[in-house]
């Protein structure tokens, strides 16, 4: 059985204290910023021209889209003159700017300056949400790929199952902490959903939302929390059910009714994964862009998710090899994981473009602002993330020798998570900061709290277990799974 050596247990509890105090500095100097920072930001930027293409371009979606309503809503006819009023209207603020100031745009500039406040206060928060859902992501899918491996009773990857279900034990943990999140948003602790702002859905209130009004029915506080609890609940339930079904299989001697028994169980999660997985990216990721749409887009977070599990499976496999902890295992299943890798970054690659390439073609205004915000103020991470995530692991996992090379498994692994965890970063931080975005304490903090968070979990509960399935039918066939083309033939076959 394997033993959690003190250096690496230190090491992750470092990690984690680190990571602590980082973030709890970072949230105590944002509870610390002040109607003068954000004054002070909005300055800096009008000097140097920084966000001044976002805010353009955000006018311009916002001209175009009340242009449109105008000339199918004007009955007289004189649609040019109607346009060219909302225009001048909306570009109030720039006439401020040059002197000629009123009440309206004065009651604008107030606006502007206590938007850029919550955004400037919303960073360690952002941050935080960012590497804790990757983190709840992550462990997620490895529990959803551990499931699809027991319903489709395959043969190659059973003798490293108990590397899977101990990824997972950090499903409790995370999950702990990410109810605490939403409560806090839901309390006002936080701006990072501005549909729980108050007076959205209040037709009388100044801060009325016609369309966050018109999706009330989804985006309430209380149908939220309800939701995500049960999110939770239900993925931790089956996680404990498995654990216990897995380790009873290595002892129990009733006809394999156990193993039965957990295939049963795990073909009800993957029903209800595949369900409230699409809900939780509804309501954790877009609902912070609450007039945004995609139909898509559940997919696209599954796609990001499932890749960075595989990753880290990989990496754990890795390591536990190299430590001797896992007889049986040999170059054919790194191979084989590496090839899922390969896979899933070609299939988000494709779901990518074609989310992207769908929205840019129609040129709706709800539908690009995503992405308007995206290019103008975080081109350089949202373009170099596709290189990241597509070309890198091209060039590096397509050939079929270098995904049984555990070192090179670990190069392009290093890179899919680091591109994955940018992708995230890019679906959170535009519309919780906007352009006020920077990677530093904030970010570092919580990637070490999270990272040393799961190497702890999973190695302890990895200790508490044989780390071979000694009772499942299909471990022989596991342990003498080889693919000839890594030594012999070149053609890819496999011995089953």
């Amino acid at each position: 059985m394997y033993q959690f050596s003190g250096k690496l247990k230190t090491f992750s509890v470092a990690l984690i204290i680190i990571g602590l105090v980082g973030t709890i500095f970072s949230f105590y100097n944002g509870s610390q910023k002040t109607i003068e920072d954000a004054k002070h930001v909005i300055t800096a930027s009008h000097a140097t021209g920084h966000g001044a293409g976002h805010e353009d371009a955000m006018l311009h979606s916002e001209e175009k889209s009340k242009i449109e309503h105008s000339n199918n809503t004007n009955e007289h006819g004189d649609e040019t003159a109607h346009a060219e009023e909302i225009i001048s209207d909306s570009h109030a603020p720039k006439v401020a700017e040059e002197g000629a100031v009123d009440a309206h745009s004065a009651t604008d500039v107030q606006e502007h300056e206590a938007h850029v406040l919550h955004q400037l206060q919303n960073r360690p928060w952002s941050a935080f949400y960012v590497a804790l859902f990757f983190s709840l992501g992550i462990t997620l899918l490895v529990l959803a790929f551990y499931a699809i491996q027991r319903v489709a009773q395959v043969g190659w990857s059973i003798v490293i199952l108990r590397v899977m279900e101990a990824i997972t034990a950090n499903l409790l943990p995370v999950s702990i902490i990410m109810i605490v999140v939403l409560v806090a948003s839901v309390l006002h602790m936080n701006h990072l959903f501005p549909w729980m702002a108050e007076g959205t859905v209040d037709p009388t209130s100044d801060n009325y939302d016609a369309i966050v009004d018109g999706k009330s029915w989804w985006m309430n506080s209380t149908g939220f929390i309800l939701r995500s609890v049960f999110y939770l609940i239900a993925w931790n339930a089956y996680r404990f059910f498995i654990r216990k079904g897995s380790i009873k299989e290595d002892t129990a001697d009733d006809g394999n009714k156990t193993y039965k028994k957990n295939f049963n169980g795990s073909v009800i999660f993957l029903f209800i994964f595949m369900i409230t997985e699409s809900m939780m990216s509804w309501d954790w990721i877009m609902g912070l862009d609450p007039h945004w749409f995609s139909t898509l887009f559940g997919w696209y977070v599954l796609a990001t998710l499932l890749v960075s599990a595989l990753t880290v499976i990989a990496f754990f496999t890795i390591y536990l090899r190299s430590q001797g902890a896992i007889p049986g295992i040999n170059d054919s299943h790194i191979h084989d994981l590496a090839k899922f890798m390969f896979g899933f970054s070609v299939f988000w690659t494709y779901l990518w473009f074609s989310q992207f390439m769908l929205i840019w073609y129609a040129d709706i205004p709800e539908e690009t602002t995503y992405f308007v915000a995206r290019f103008t103020e975080y081109k350089l991470p949202f373009l170099g993330m596709v290189v990241m995530n597509f070309v890198f692991p091209i060039l590096l996992l397509l050939n079929s020798d270098y995904k049984s090379k555990p070192w090179f498994v670990v190069i392009g692994g290093v890179v899919i998570l680091a591109g994955h965890y940018i992708d995230v970063f890019i679906m959170v931080m535009p519309s919780t900061v906007g352009a006020q975005w920077f990677f530093g304490i904030p970010e570092i903090s919580a990637l070490c709290f999270f990272i040393g968070l799961l190497i702890y979990t999973t190695l302890n509960a990895f200790s508490k277990a044989n780390a071979i399935p000694k009772g499942n039918p299909f471990l022989e066939e596991s342990e003498h799974f080889h693919y000839y083309n890594i030594e012999h033939t070149g053609e890819g076959s496999a011995n089953h």
